[in-house]
């Protein structure tokens, strides 16, 4: 593995003005609330984290969390309103353009491409704005079409793609520029459980061919994360709660596990329970048969 750092954050964060809008002050003052309307929303706050070089590194996260603001922020998309990020080594405030030549970013439910051009004719419009040679971008096409399972589909316009086929374009072209960095944000959005399994397959056999190689991944599910990723940062509030690898933040997390079971009334039942290996507690209750 590289031992590089491929992304790094010191303090970074991120506030988002708020204009309260007529509806928000008109319900407001029909509920005779007196409080300020908030005038600002804080995404991210006191972000610091490092990704070095041939890691894959999970955000995991509720919706709101701060995980696609950061992303912005780290693909130059989005200004951090205090701190500083680097990207490969470049600042992503005044080397914005130097960034862009070494990543891409792939974004689930992400509406890209131009419907009147075909699957093929998308990704090789992409490719070109990255100024990859003809030869090169005709095979990295037929590559990436073979590994989602478009290669039937390379004539079909964007426009009559269903939005799984559509997700599948859109991996295939984050991939087709072969970047430095790539930003997988929910990429598996959309997609069956099948395909789903490919993307994820693809994306840990490109970082194990490829050791320079990065990938930073958004996601709201434990098993996707903990089957790609080497090291998992729990975000939430715009703050990162913990990072560390998928085991050990299992076994920090873990609790004990409670189930709720309905079943026909036994006598004795909670005694017989109780004597099964990792039960702690259990309540038994007799229930009232009602004639139907």
């Amino acid at each position: 593995m590289a031992t590089g750092i491929a992304i790094r954050t010191e303090h970074l964060g991120r506030i988002y003005k708020l204009k309260p809008s007529r509806k928000q002050k008109q319900t407001a003052r029909r509920e005779g609330r007196t409080e300020p309307l908030p005038t600002q929303l804080v995404a991210l706050e006191d972000v610091s984290v490092e990704v070095p070089q041939g890691e894959i590194l999970g955000l995991l996260g509720p919706n709101g969390a701060g995980k696609t603001t950061l992303i912005k922020i780290l693909t130059t998309l989005l200004s951090p309103t205090s701190g500083k990020a680097w990207v490969d080594g470049l600042d992503v405030d005044t080397q914005a353009a130097e960034i862009r030549q070494r990543i891409n970013m792939v974004s689930g439910g992400e509406t890209s491409g131009y419907g009147l051009l075909t699957v093929r004719e998308n990704l090789w419009m992409f490719a070109q704005f990255y100024g990859i040679d003809y030869k090169t971008t005709g095979r990295r096409i037929n590559e990436m079409l073979d590994v989602v399972g478009l290669s039937d589909r390379k004539d079909t316009k964007i426009s009559d793609l269903s939005t799984g086929l559509r997700q599948k374009m859109n991996f295939a072209r984050g991939f087709i520029t072969d970047p430095q960095i790539i930003f997988l944000d929910e990429p598996t959005l959309g997609l069956d459980v099948g395909a789903s399994r490919e993307v994820r397959e693809y994306t840990k056999r490109w970082v194990t061919d490829r050791p320079e190689k990065t990938i930073l991944l958004t996601t709201h599910y434990m098993a996707e994360a903990d089957e790609l990723c080497d090291r998992v940062a729990i975000i939430d509030k715009g703050k990162i709660l913990a990072c560390d690898t998928p085991f050990n933040l299992k076994h920090m997390l873990q609790q004990d596990a409670i189930f709720r079971l309905q079943v026909t009334y036994m006598p004795n039942a909670a005694s017989q329970v109780s004597g099964i290996n990792g039960v702690r507690q259990c309540v038994s209750r007799s229930w009232t048969s009602i004639p139907s």
